[in-house]
């Protein structure tokens, strides 16, 4: 890595000078927001872009303009899509240099994916492990996998036990914080699974900013974290909080995915691109204060356990029906 960037860089500084002609790669979730961009800044670096969403509608409106862009439908709350899409790529055949697994979704309320997993820990987790094992053929030596956490892993731990909430209560934010931790466990993983191959795999927190992904919270939800966050950096003489652009956002993706020296990010937790550092404190909840931490910096140690992310594998393959 020849150059430092941080917080504020955009995805056009991060990619500049870089040359993708000739590569291949696949994002998620191109029908707003962080997917839109992050394709449209690798498109404009040359690389061939496969799009996948699950309104292809939505996406090709949202991505038109954007050159040798395909598109293939994927509802990751549906493992019968996420099949279909994987079997479509495979029968094609054609390598993927990176794989940038960015779709989500955030603080929904309580439901079930088609498949009966819970809502946010079926589909951020479930639908791109699925996704991602059956298109590892693809996956060339010298390619990546980004898998798009967030600091709200904070929020909660995976619970191998219960993964659905079947006995333990439901909220909206300890859902998405397992669902997060399980994204980052998945990177550790697959990371281990691949490394010899040359194949590596790292997780990125894009930061604070304002997208589709928090259509479920309301306004004065985002105040109450914003002031939250505000009270605990004034507390430690910390600048106040401020929304990152789209286009810094999709930085750390890019970053990880194509910038950053491979054996420096994989298996590791990505921020503000730079690898980020291990933070030892309790969970954060899902409170007015633990909300914060959706902001805040660090990678909690139980996000990045190895043997922890080997159990989870098993539980996921389970879940899934199928073995990897």
């Amino acid at each position: 890595m020849t150059q430092s960037f941080g917080a504020t860089s955009t995805t056009d500084q991060v990619l500049a000078g870089v040359d993708l002609t000739g590569t291949r790669i696949l994002v998620t979730g191109v029908s707003a927001g962080l997917g839109v961009e992050t394709a449209r800044a690798l498109a404009a670096r040359g690389a061939q872009v496969t799009g996948a969403a699950r309104d292809l509608e939505k996406a090709r409106a949202a991505t038109q303009g954007i050159p040798r862009l395909e598109l293939v439908e994927l509802d990751l709350a549906n493992l019968a899509s996420v099949r279909a899409a994987a079997d479509k790529l495979v029968a094609d055949g054609r390598p993927f240099d990176l794989v940038i697994n960015n779709a989500g979704v955030m603080a929904t309320p309580f439901g079930k994916t088609a498949d009966g997993f819970e809502t946010q820990f079926g589909t951020n987790h479930l639908g791109h492990f699925l996704l991602t094992n059956r298109i590892a053929s693809l996956l060339k030596a010298g390619s990546r996998v980004v898998e798009l956490s967030s600091a709200g892993h904070r929020f909660s731990d995976v619970d191998l036990e219960d993964p659905n909430f079947e006995h333990t209560d439901y909220t909206p934010f300890g859902a998405y914080g397992r669902s997060k931790t399980a994204n980052v466990l998945f990177a550790v993983e697959f990371d281990r699974r691949h490394k010899d191959r040359g194949v590596r795999a790292t997780a990125v927190h894009p930061g604070g900013i304002q997208t589709e992904l928090g259509r479920h919270m309301t306004p004065e939800l985002v105040q109450e974290m914003i002031d939250s966050i505000n009270a605990a950096q004034q507390a430690s003489a910390a600048a106040p909080f401020e929304w990152k652009t789209i286009p810094q956002g999709a930085a750390t993706s890019v970053w990880a995915g194509v910038v950053a020296d491979a054996d420096a990010v994989g298996g590791h937790y990505c921020e503000d691109c730079h690898v980020a550092e291990v933070v030892e404190e309790a969970p954060a909840g899902d409170g007015a204060s633990g909300r914060s931490s959706l902001i805040r910096g660090g990678i909690r140690r139980y996000a990045i356990d190895p043997e922890h992310a080997k159990a989870l594998w098993a539980l996921s393959e389970k879940m899934v029906g199928e073995s990897f």
